[in-house]
């Protein structure tokens, strides 16, 4: 009898399993038909046919060229181009800010490590959809009209209707050559990495390079447009609104605080005998830091920022807050036109269940490529 216990044991698992499984499908069932049956009661069809329609409603602003004309589809693709260029200068600006201030934490001068204590433990206990308001707030009132706009740097202004930089005009031909000139020094970087004796000349050589390269670009066609005051607004240059100006501060200061926590955690994770081999090797702080004690860090700091760049997509969706269109913005206006909300949401969770698990995987790709391996 014994000798049936085990198996009779596994049986009893498998008949509860499988009746958690029935329960759920029934429960899933039930929902799907009595979403259907709500549906059709409203005269709402199911399904994705709606997104060839035009869109008829207008994006304020986008990476992507668009006309309410457009499709619903092209609204999704310009609301997703914009969600990604969030995600991608946030994720950038807020990890350099954040090892800024994880330096200065750990700063032996009390200004330099008092200033970013209080900036660090401020955005960290305060809500970021307040923030988001400060900002938006801040930009469009307590800045002046466009007649009397701050210009803190030559050609650079500043207004309640947003922030306006000189901007470069591209040729077809000088595009591609700025783009040969970025891939020539990012190969080059790259393989200095791996070929640590032969650093120096190999940048210098894909710095040569590099120049020529922006030097035809220059002649293929680059002017500097800056902005000039019209009637009522300024023309030219670059130009981003309060909307955008409002989002970036906030979601770049706030993610800042949180890296430069994990930077910090994971520089005072080293061994502080690795600092003493680095000055016993002739190297200053700043070569320790960077050649001895980061790298390490690396495998201490990777885990955490994974969460931490998945956070920095998700929270792109409080654009709503703001009003800047972002995938967000732009699926909750297709629901208000066309009713299909149970389609717009699963767009909406493709989306950023797509972006999530992307910036997750490469992240662990990275960890694994950085981590120990053992002999």
């Amino acid at each position: 009898m014994s000798g049936l216990a085990p198996t009779q044991g596994r049986l009893r698992g498998l008949v509860y399993q499988g009746l958690v499984i029935l329960a759920v499908a029934g429960v899933a069932a039930w929902l799907v038909g009595n979403t259907l049956a709500n549906l059709a009661k409203r005269g709402i069809t199911v399904g994705f046919d709606f997104v060839t329609r035009s869109a008829r409603f207008p994006i304020s602003e986008g990476v992507l060229p668009y006309q309410p004309s457009d499709s619903f589809a092209w609204a999704f693709a310009a609301g997703l181009a914009n969600t990604l260029m969030l995600a991608i200068v946030i994720g950038a600006v807020s990890t350099a800010l954040g090892l800024v201030v994880a330096l200065a934490r750990r700063s032996q001068n009390p200004l330099a490590r008092g200033v970013s204590t209080v900036f660090v433990e401020a955005l960290r206990n305060t809500p970021l959809v307040v923030q988001l308001l400060f900002w938006y707030a801040l930009v469009t009132v307590g800045l002046p009209n466009v007649h009397a706009a701050m210009s803190p740097i030559e050609g650079v202004f500043l207004t309640d209707r947003g922030l306006y930089l000189p901007g470069l005009r591209l040729s077809s031909a000088a595009l591609f050559l700025t783009l040969s000139a970025v891939v020539v020094i990012a190969g080059g970087a790259a393989y200095a990495q791996r070929e640590i004796g032969k650093r120096g000349m190999i940048l210098g050589g894909a710095g040569l390079v590099a120049l020529s390269l922006l030097g035809l670009a220059v002649k293929a066609g680059v002017t500097v447009e800056t902005p000039r005051l019209g009637h009522f607004n300024y023309a030219g240059g670059f130009a981003l609104t309060p909307e955008l100006v409002a989002l970036l501060l906030g979601l770049i200061l706030y993610s800042a605080a949180f890296i430069g926590e994990i930077i910090r955690g994971g520089i005072d994770a080293v061994p502080i005998g690795q600092w003493e081999a680095g000055r016993a090797l002739g190297l200053s702080e700043r070569q320790t830091l960077r050649l001895v004690v980061i790298p390490q860090a690396l495998r201490v700091i990777i885990p955490p920022m994974t969460s931490q760049y998945v956070n920095v997509v998700k929270n792109t969706t409080l654009a709503l807050v703001v009003g800047y269109p972002d995938i967000s913005s732009v699926i909750a206006t297709t629901i208000n036109q066309t009713g299909q909300a149970v389609e717009g949401v699963l767009v909406l969770m493709a989306v950023f269940l797509t972006l999530s698990l992307s910036a997750s995987l490469f992240m662990n790709w990275y960890n694994r490529r950085i981590a120990l391996v053992q002999r």
